[in-house]
């Protein structure tokens, strides 16, 4: 089940952190331990939860983007905090800075360890240094005529959560392009930016404080959270058919 969770006040945690499949960026300067260890008492044991900040900021959500392959991270980031993080995701994780005018790269990127999504004006360059490093396909769209795809979708290797006035043709389109199902929803009380208020990986998903159970209860039953970690049962599988086969309709 999705777990809510704030930010010093603020329930677009999605802003304030990055989760993937092998470790989860948490911004914290000495302050919002409160945060962290909602992230640590849930991931603690299973991947790296890395305390840190970007560019002296604690939006690292907004900055930076990446899943179970690679990390990219804007110019703006220091040398510093850049080995930090470095040092404290798994090995085989790359982490590259990319050089990208759109430089809030968690806003402009959406993606899991297939598939990327990206704001349609990106730099050819940055696109081939998020498909090296993130090692996933790459494609310019957007999303209920919005640009900023990373703000208005979350998605896991198991589904894909995207603004409310998505028309079906494009959520089939999206399907057919993630592999995953796709579904339009809301976080904290309606809110249609679910990438700024919700974080999701294949096994576990964390969403603002105001969000509603009726909207957890989609978000578990879009990414399947409902079922054990790396496994599939016949439920999830029958729940993916059905979705599929609503969009074809």
């Amino acid at each position: 089940m999705a777990i809510r969770a704030q930010f010093e006040g603020s329930s677009d945690i999605g802003v304030f952190s990055c989760l993937t499949n092998s470790y989860a960026l948490v911004g914290c300067i000495g302050t919002a331990k409160n945060f962290l260890s909602v992230f640590e008492s849930e991931l603690s044991g299973t991947i790296p939860v890395i305390p840190c900040s970007i560019a002296g900021c604690t939006i690292v959500g907004t900055l930076a983007t990446g899943n179970r392959h690679g990390l990219l991270l804007p110019e703006s980031v220091t040398d510093n905090e850049m080995a930090h993080i470095r040092n404290a995701v798994p090995s085989e994780v790359v982490v590259q800075r990319a050089d990208e005018r759109l430089s809030a790269l968690g806003n402009v990127v959406a993606c899991n360890d297939h598939v990327a999504i990206v704001h349609p004006d990106i730099d050819t360059e940055t696109e081939e240094i998020i498909a090296d490093t993130l090692k996933v396909e790459v494609f310019r769209h957007s999303i209920a005529g919005q640009v900023i795809v990373g703000s208005y979708s979350v998605m896991s290797n198991t589904g894909c959560l995207v603004h409310p006035n998505t028309p079906k043709e494009e959520l089939q389109e999206l399907s057919n392009l993630l592999q995953v199902p796709v579904r339009t929803g809301t976080v904290n009380r309606g809110s249609s930016v679910v990438g700024a208020g919700c974080v999701v990986n294949d096994w576990a998903a964390f969403c603002g404080v105001d969000t509603t159970a009726t909207e957890i209860g989609v978000i578990d039953q879009i990414f399947g959270l409902h079922q054990d970690h790396g496994t599939e049962n016949d439920a999830l599988a029958q729940m993916r058919r059905s979705i599929m086969e609503e969009l074809a309709h």
